[in-house]
């Protein structure tokens, strides 16, 4: 929940940074608060900048005050959105089964749902980690789901916005359990699907966590408010 109209500047200088030296070998998005989202996608359309959203209402239409659906997502430009974030999942009491059904509307509307799981510090702490994960990742994603329609967050919430960051290793433990678990279930799409990191991910250590094994990119928080923190972390997908 931050951005106004006047910092869309920084989107600008954004795709401005992307159109100096070499081409990212990644896709770049970004993902306002939904006021926004129709600006936004004007601003930078056509200049190598996708635009998302934060949330969608399972639903397409009817009396759901102050929701947003997938379907009008979609139709200000939007080509994702992400569902089960962290801070949804807790602010808001979603439950995986809810979490699968936005990833749903999200596949209906021909968006790209980005399906965010984690495990918190007491769990993590208690050893639950691949069992949190696990259990999200399974009960998140709804039927019909490829890796063309999808992509996986891994986030642990103990690392949002804390300057913590899961060391190395914890990363490609998770990740890699997370692969196992999409290959089990989906085969070649499973293989095939992108996990992104995200959790304090900032310029200094993006080209670390980024080189990691079943590491395919990353959700960026707090970093991608400022152009040119973001661009630093794009950095690791250049040359």
């Amino acid at each position: 929940m931050n951005g106004l109209i006047a910092q869309l500047s920084e989107a600008m200088a954004l795709a401005d940074g992307l159109a100096v030296g070499p081409k990212p070998s990644c896709d770049v998005m970004l993902c306002p608060p939904f006021p926004l989202i129709s600006a936004l996608a004007h601003a930078v359309a056509g200049r190598g900048v996708l635009v998302g959203g934060q949330d969608c209402h399972t639903a397409a239409s009817g009396a759901h005050t102050g929701d947003v659906s997938a379907e009008m997502l979609k139709d200000i430009g939007a080509s994702a959105v992400i569902v089960g974030h962290s801070e949804r999942r807790a602010d808001h009491a979603e439950h995986d089964r809810d979490v699968a059904a936005k990833a749903g509307a999200a596949h209906r509307a021909g968006l790209t749902a980005i399906v965010c799981v984690g495990e918190t510090a007491g769990q993590r702490a208690a050893g639950l980690t691949l069992e949190v994960v696990g259990r999200q990742l399974v009960g998140s994603l709804p039927e019909g789901v490829t890796a063309a329609n999808t992509v996986v967050a891994y986030e642990p919430v103990w690392a949002i916005g804390t300057g913590l960051t899961a060391s190395a290793t914890d990363v490609a433990d998770v990740h890699g359990f997370m692969r196992g678990l999409l290959r089990a279930s989906l085969s070649g799409e499973g293989e095939a699907m992108r996990l992104l990191y995200g959790g304090s991910v900032k310029p200094s250590n993006a080209k670390e966590l980024m080189s990691i094994a079943e590491v395919d990119g990353a959700l960026v928080g707090g970093a991608s408010l400022k152009a040119a923190d973001f661009l630093g972390i794009i950095e690791a997908y250049r040359g």
